[in-house]
């Protein structure tokens, strides 16, 4: 709900704050005092294009805030948009537009897009009248307002839609995956045969460069490992003649303390160089120089890397490759049967989907008759008894189907008996077409909307009993959400829970709108002034008491 709006510097709005409640609330005033100031003003707030024309001459810039209670259906929307709103905070959207045609958008002080004001201005507030391009005259949103208006449940037809979808493109996709695989069939054969044959192992590169170095080095100490078996080994060997000393020791070493000490010192050294003999002996044989087996070493790593390059993949790839051609293969040999099994579940998909869509256009049609016959109720009191409404339900081209469903919904009128059925903005008049507009809100009523509505000069060109009518609709319409309407109707403005009056000042040199709430003394002289013109009679004012006593 709208709960104040502050304006600077707009047109002829120097300053101005209003603050609104619920129910429904009157603007009125002359021809020309700037009504249509007001709404161009929270329009701008709104999202509307910004116009350097809308700044006040003089002034820098204009600036629109608009504030609204705690709304929970914008909330997805907010935090989609990075906008920090706590639980119970109000809504703050400002506008500001410089003389020279730069604008910015703000909500609760945060900047964001025109586009996201846009989005959630027309969340917040409903805007009719007679140049509404938008809401109801908008075909576009006709088929989720009948969804609402008949409670249909549009859940299981987008589920099964985003199913099926989910399996076109599954089928489409191993379709494109076997056609591709197919035109590589022969290729594929050689490759995988290839590949087969030569059996590349992981880690098999780094394997076969690891025992090739070995050789080379062990060729190269081939010399020195010899001289160290003669240091070491033998009996002449430097071990051999450790052992026999640690044999001579140990038949003393009771004699003196100092020899034992040797002796263990001694059996250390035969140990260490016992581990040391064992070292040197492991190393020979990781060490080995095998001519044949350092060649067949050599051809192997020239062969794995000559598939690696063929295939440009690393050598250590060449494994996960072979896997993979060999499974684009058995696609190709497997692939009849496994895109025949996709080919029905994306039948059957299909079947779930056009079922449910079929019983949604069966409740679509059903909702259509009962919203033609409560639209048609209200159009005789609203001097609109020669007009009929019709809400046409039509079987959308395939490609159109969606989540919600096969049908295209439109609300469509004939004015004259006889006419052709059209498109409502293009067959009403101005003051057809506003009425047109109330009674489809007053049909669609208990589906909701959004928490605002406006209605611009919606009595423009009728008064009396279809005046009354009109004025009897906005109250109870007004039971369910805030609506602010401008009207120059006596008989809607004594609807009104509250009233404000737009009027022009000059003071010689300036010319200003200005507007104020009025009591219930203001109301009644405005009411009368709207009934009888310039001069505001007794009877005139007498008549205003009647009507505000019969609201």
């Amino acid at each position: 709900m709208l709960t104040g709006l502050s304006i600077r510097d707009v047109v002829l709005i120097e300053a101005l704050e209003l603050s609104f409640g619920q129910g429904l609330g009157v603007l009125t005033g002359e021809t020309g005092a700037g009504k249509s100031i007001l709404l161009d003003a929270l329009g701008l707030a709104l999202g509307a294009r910004a116009d350097s024309s809308l700044v006040r001459q003089g002034a820098a810039q204009a600036s629109v805030t608009a504030t609204f209670e705690p709304v929970f259906d914008v909330a997805a929307l907010l935090a989609g948009s990075g906008i920090e709103a706590e639980p119970g905070e109000a809504l703050i959207v400002r506008r500001t537009v410089r003389a020279d045609g730069g604008s910015r958008a703000f909500v609760n002080d945060q900047p964001v897009s025109a586009a996201l004001l846009r989005e959630l201005g027309g969340a917040l507030v409903e805007i009719h009248g007679q140049h509404d391009d938008r809401g109801l005259l908008n075909a576009r949103g006709h088929r989720a307002l009948l969804d609402a208006f008949g409670s249909l449940d549009t859940a299981g037809v987008a589920a099964a839609h985003r199913l099926w979808r989910a399996a076109a493109e599954t089928l489409a996709h191993a379709r494109e995956e076997l056609d591709n695989a197919a035109r590589d069939r022969e290729w594929l054969e050689h490759a995988v045969a290839e590949l087969r044959a030569a059996a590349p192992e992981p880690g098999e590169e780094e394997m076969l460069a690891e025992a090739r170095a070995n050789m080379q080095r062990g060729a190269r100490l081939t010399d020195d490992l010899a001289a160290l078996d003669q240091h070491l080994q033998g009996s002449a060997g430097a071990l051999s003649n450790l052992r026999q000393a640690a044999r001579r020791l140990d038949r003393m070493g009771s004699e003196h303390p100092m020899l034992a000490e040797a002796l263990s010192a001694l059996d250390r050294a035969v140990i260490e160089a016992a581990e040391a003999e064992d070292r040197i002996q492991r190393a020979k044989e990781a060490l080995a120089h095998d001519p044949a087996r350092l060649e067949q070493i050599e051809a192997r790593l020239f062969d794995l890397r000559g598939l690696a390059r063929k295939y440009r993949v690393e050598v250590d790839g060449l494994p996960a490759l072979a896997e993979e051609l060999a499974g684009r293969l058995q696609t190709i040999e497997a692939g009849g049967e496994g895109l025949a099994r996709l080919e029905r579940e994306a039948a059957k998909r299909r079947a779930d989907y056009e079922a449910l869509a079929a019983a949604l256009s069966a409740a679509r049609e059903a909702a259509a008759g009962r919203l033609d016959a409560a639209v048609t109720a209200e159009l005789a009191p609203l001097k609109l008894d020669a007009a009929r409404f019709r809400t046409t339900v039509e079987t959308l081209p395939e490609e159109q189907w969606s989540a919600a469903g096969r049908d295209r919904v439109e609300f469509l009128i004939s004015t004259n008996p006889g006419a052709p059925f059209g498109p409502l903005a293009k067959i009403a008049s101005g003051g057809e077409l506003s009425r047109f507009i109330l009674a489809l809100k007053v049909a669609l009523a208990e589906e909701g909307g959004a928490a605002t509505m406006i209605f611009d000069e919606i009595d423009r060109g009728v008064g009396g009993a279809v005046a009354s009518a009109i004025g009897e609709r906005l109250a109870r319409l007004a039971e369910r959400a805030q609506l602010l309407v401008v009207t120059h109707s006596p008989q809607v403005a004594a609807r009104g829970a509250s009233q404000w009056l737009i009027a022009k000042s000059h003071d010689g040199l300036v010319t200003r709108t200005g507007v104020r709430a009025l009591d219930e003394d203001e109301r009644r002289e405005e009411i009368a002034r709207m009934l009888s013109g310039a001069t505001v009679t007794d009877e005139a004012r007498a008549q205003a008491v009647r009507l505000l006593e019969a609201a």
